[in-house]
């Protein structure tokens, strides 16, 4: 077997195909020699993907990024990276080559890439098929915040509530339900391009706490969903009472309000054999009105009420 290892090592380093390993948080583990040249990374390299990304974009080399801002962009495609078993997609590179480019994710989040050289078909038919892959794209992203929308969060809602009904098992994961607290007075009282602030705000704090299958998307208003696949309502519930903590220290207004703060309200449900995506929601929402209800600020589970005293800001 360990011939065998070493020999597809072999094979994969002199491959004209682009092959990388990353593991679940978004570090690379291996990349072939051709897909370090290609992103220019050296041998012995570990760097987190948006690392490489970030360096690339800043010195125009590597992927072509159409973005004017790029941290916009960065989170605006991590929400979508890795957070479906498989994907595959086109890119194109500063050098002039066009890339097929897949990736295959595993229950722990570890990520194959493997890329190959589609340059050879023809501009028209690129044209079309980067035209398609936008509109996919556009089709899943909410416009303001920059995360997927309701359609894409949901969907991934519905993939674990089909694995609970498949497996019958009690552990595949959790739904929560996160609304800003007071964002209506938010709106009166600073006008509604300070709420926008307020939201893309809120996005690209919880966007960046989320884990690699998690999935975060905004599905109406001040209204945000987070899909947990694999953890239980104690597991998600100290994930999203990490993520309050870190919302409750931001100060996202600056000059127009420089001491204003805000809160958010959860309520979260377990995925359970014999769910739908309304019993599921249902039961997450009914939490969510529970915390409102307690104060706001604070978590609920579904069937039990939380009274955890902490100060609205």
């Amino acid at each position: 077997m360990e011939d065998i290892v070493l020999r597809l090592s072999e094979v994969q380093e002199i491959s004209g195909a682009m092959v990388a390993l990353y593991d679940g948080s978004d570090r690379l583990r291996y990349a072939n020699r051709a897909f370090r040249e290609v992103y220019f990374i050296d041998p012995d390299e570990t760097p987190l993907w948006a690392d490489i990304m970030r360096r690339n974009f800043a010195l125009s080399r590597g992927t072509i990024i159409r973005a004017v801002s790029f941290e916009e962009w960065l989170v605006s495609t991590q929400a979508r990276r890795g957070k479906v078993g498989f994907r595959a997609f086109e890119t194109d590179l500063f050098d002039g080559r066009w890339l097929w480019m897949t990736e295959t994710v595993d229950a722990e989040g570890w990520m194959l890439c493997i890329a190959s050289d589609i340059t050879s078909i023809r501009a028209t038919e690129r044209k079309v098929r980067q035209d398609r892959d936008f509109a996919l794209k556009v089709a899943q992203t909410d416009e303001l915040t920059g995360i997927p929308n309701r359609r894409f969060v949901l969907a991934r809602a519905e993939e674990i509530i089909s694995r609970a009904n498949a497996t019958a098992s009690e552990i595949c994961g959790c739904l929560a339900i996160l609304d800003l607290d007071h964002f209506k007075a938010i709106n009166d009282r600073f006008g509604h391009s300070a709420g926008d602030i307020v939201l893309r705000d809120f996005a690209t704090t919880i966007h960046a706490m989320v884990r690699r299958l998690d999935s975060l998307g905004r599905v109406g208003g001040e209204e945000f969903a987070l899909v947990l696949p694999g953890a239980d309502l104690l597991d998600a519930e100290k994930i999203v009472q990490r993520m309050l903590s870190r919302v409750r220290l931001s100060r996202p207004l600056g000059r127009i309000k420089p001491a204003f703060g805000y809160t958010f309200s959860a309520g979260i449900a377990l995925v359970r054999p014999g769910d739908t995506l309304v019993t599921l929601y249902e039961r997450a929402d009914k939490a969510l009105y529970r915390a409102k209800l307690g104060g706001r600020n604070r978590i609920c589970l579904e069937g039990e009420s939380r009274n955890e005293p902490a100060p609205v800001i």
